[in-house]
């Protein structure tokens, strides 16, 4: 195999390392093409091409996240993860480290570790690295790997969710709630919803939102009845789509440019927290991003009485 060919094999693989180390779309997407780089000009040809790679792409993922943190830390508002659609690297023997990890809460709960746990932890318990690699890819001891990844399984431990194992119940509970969503059941929504159910949102100060978080169910479902109005009027368009592995979609205006993402967390036959990412940096990788103040304008607009 050429080079080009070894490294489009592994590049799937790569972007899930890097993109669950970083939690951005667009920060991992460079860390591969980096990765790329420095494959492409270096003059030995390793042992072990996916070692050598993964080692690449999770130490420049290392030091991204590191200088990530300080922006993160500046951020207006709550910070979620870039939402991904589809996760381009599958594994029928870890497809449930897979799924799992990629969800909103997985991914909030890495942003507690430090950029050493994470990396270990992404390496280990979600693409089952061994411990001689993993100590190579970060720079540290095979000791002092075994003792990071306990760390972070203890942290990642406390905070850990488990979603409903049955996909179709998931897939089914989230269309009853985006038909209650669409009809603005106010009732409808609040028997999908957890009693403490949280919607969280991201907008970065740059996009329209309510509040940047809504506890409880009845608050949140007047909530999401009352934002109905604004999607019919303006045209908008509610795409059922799988996001970060869970149940979701995308929001649309009348001419199909994104507006938002939502992502489901469903335990208990209930929906415990809804992701919601407004920020329209966070939305440039899925297609043309909407100038959503404007259409909140002409959602306001449309219907009113004219002389």
């Amino acid at each position: 195999m050429t080079k080009t060919e070894e490294f489009q094999a592994l590049r799937p693989m790569l972007f899930s390392i890097a993109y669950r180390i970083l939690g951005s779309v667009s920060e991992a997407e460079d860390a591969v093409q980096e990765t790329w780089l420095r494959y492409q000009a270096t003059s030995v040809q390793p042992g072990s091409v996916k070692a050598f790679l993964s080692t690449v792409v999770t130490r420049i993922s290392i030091d991204v996240l590191r200088s990530a943190r300080v922006r993160r830390e500046e951020y207006v508002g709550p910070w979620l993860p870039e939402p991904l659609l589809t996760d381009p690297y599958e594994d029928p023997a870890r497809s449930a480290e897979l799924a799992d990890s990629l969800s909103m809460a997985a991914l909030l709960l890495l942003e507690r570790l430090t950029p050493l746990e994470r990396a270990v932890f992404v390496l280990r318990e979600v693409f089952a690295f061994g411990f001689p690699d993993i100590a190579a890819a970060v720079g540290r001891s095979t000791a002092a790997c075994h003792q990071l990844a306990a760390r972070a399984r203890r942290h990642m431990a406390t905070g850990r969710v488990r979603f409903e194992a049955d996909r179709k119940e998931r897939e089914k509970l989230a269309e009853r709630f985006f038909d209650a969503f669409r009809e603005g059941d106010v009732g409808g929504l609040a028997e999908l919803l957890a009693a403490d159910v949280q919607m969280i949102g991201d907008s970065g100060g740059k996009a329209p939102q309510f509040k940047p978080v809504i506890l409880g169910a009845g608050h949140t479902a007047q909530v999401l009845a009352a934002f109905v109005p604004l999607v019919v009027r303006g045209g908008g368009v509610v795409q059922p789509q799988q996001v970060n592995g869970q149940p979701g979609a995308v929001f649309r205006d009348r001419d199909g440019q994104v507006l938002s993402t939502w992502a489901l967390d469903v335990r208990d036959g209930r929906i415990q927290t809804i992701h919601t990412v407004n920020n329209p940096d966070k939305l440039e990788h899925i297609g043309p991003v909407a100038d959503a103040w404007v259409a909140l304008r002409q959602a306001n607009q449309t219907d009113r009485p004219t002389d």
